[in-house]
């Protein structure tokens, strides 16, 4: 991450790139997890949309999920107290943003009516930014996930 822009400033700024909001979270943190920006944005690619454009769980927050994996997260399948670890920071972070935005699914966040799953991405225009509500899910998650990091 640039070391003068702040964690949520740099996911903005790739979102406004045109990444989806679960690869402009993971693009924030690439460099932290060891990853060029194109391996992050590679793997984090179906994120977007809430799980592939399913409306489901925040690309953001899923996002921020892979990171924190990445950063905290076991190797070892029998290291139950890493994996409990990570579950509960994973948690925190969730309930976080839950408690800002009331709900972790995409589709309620963006007040989609129940169903609305489709795989052709929404053009990035001028419009899409002014009504997408997607940034501030975005920057929230960023912060939120900078914050856990740096104080576990």
């Amino acid at each position: 991450m640039n070391e003068k822009m702040s964690a949520a400033d740099r996911a903005e700024q790739l979102f406004r790139e045109g990444y989806n909001c679960g690869q402009a979270v993971v693009g924030a943190f690439a460099e932290e997890m060891g990853l060029s920006l194109e391996a992050a944005m590679k793997v984090s690619a179906g994120l977007g949309g809430g799980l592939c454009r399913m409306r489901e769980a925040c690309g953001a927050v899923s996002g921020a999920i892979v990171v924190l994996g990445s950063a905290r997260g076991n190797d070892d399948p029998e290291d139950y107290a890493n994996k409990a670890y990570v579950y509960a920071l994973g948690q925190q972070m969730c309930f976080r943003f839950q408690d800002q935005f009331g709900t972790l699914n995409c589709g309620k966040l963006l007040g989609l009516p129940e169903g609305s799953v489709g795989s052709m991405p929404t053009p990035r225009t001028p419009d899409f930014y002014e009504k997408r509500p997607c940034l501030k899910f975005i920057r929230a998650m960023a912060e939120i996930l900078e914050d856990t990091l740096n104080k576990n």
